[in-house]
């Protein structure tokens, strides 16, 4: 029988999991009492593995119906593991919706969350119905104007602080992100928005994306949305984009926490 463990001295390890899912039946990634998500199922499936109980830490949650096609986290075990076989025998315990992708071995001190030196989301919005994107994009029957939206767009990387797209009655610490990255392209049907920063705050994409939209179908004006950023109010910011168009899309990492 193969096996997940090579020989190697017994002493602690620590591992990253690349892992990528479909957020669409999970309340989000971080546990919760009485609900399904994503970090539970990971936990009981590395844990039944490794035949003993093993917590993780992911590199960002994600909120209720939002997908990852790149996710990172990471978990400690005594023992030597066999890549391959890990992969293999963890997807065959993960249901289908969640997959592990990739396992590298880093510092002991290496963490998937504060390590991470750059986010990347994208947002997919259809502009006819798809039934192939029903639970995977956002779909709008009216196209917006994408160049107001990227004119506006370019707004967000010459701010810092974020608080009129933040979820309201959030603890953090700062309001402040770096996004150096924020731009809509289309693809025949299909809008895709995407955005990179260091870090982001809970429900932001979804209420720029909303905010952007609203510019983009004349809702508001370029100025408008200067005036939204700069008044930190929430309420001044428009509706958020339904969940099912974001994903969790890139995380990169300084090369030297890889063993």
């Amino acid at each position: 029988m193969n096996t997940i463990f090579v020989k190697g001295k017994m002493e602690t390890k620590r591992y990253f999991l690349e892992i990528a899912y479909k957020g669409t039946n999970y309340h989000g990634w971080q546990i919760q009492n009485n609900a399904h998500t994503i970090q539970k199922e990971l936990e009981n499936a590395i844990s039944i593995l490794l035949e003993t109980p093993t917590g993780i830490m992911g590199s960002g949650r994600t909120d209720t119906g939002v997908h990852a096609s790149q996710q990172f986290l990471h978990f400690d075990c005594k023992d030597e593991l066999d890549h391959l076989e890990f992969i293999k025998r963890v997807n065959g315990i993960l249901p289908k919706d969640i997959a592990v992708y990739n396992l590298r071995k880093v510092k002991n001190d290496a963490h998937a969350r504060f390590d991470a030196v750059w986010r990347s989301y994208v947002y997919r919005i259809t502009l006819r119905k798809d039934p192939f994107e029903q639970e995977t994009a956002w779909l709008l029957y009216k196209s917006p104007d994408i160049t107001k939206m990227n004119q506006a767009a370019k707004l967000l990387l010459s701010h810092e602080d974020f608080q009129c797209f933040s979820k309201v009655k959030t603890e953090v610490y700062t309001f402040n992100c770096k996004i150096n990255e924020a731009f809509w392209e289309q693809n025949g049907p299909q809008l895709l928005f995407h955005i990179t920063a260091n870090r982001f705050l809970r429900g932001m994409v979804r209420a720029i994306v909303g905010t952007l939209i609203d510019v983009g179908t004349g809702k508001i004006s370029i100025d408008d949305f200067q005036q939204i950023l700069e008044s930190r109010e929430r309420s001044k910011a428009k509706a958020a984009a339904p969940a099912q168009g974001l994903y969790l899309c890139r995380i990169i990492y300084p090369e030297e926490i890889f063993i």
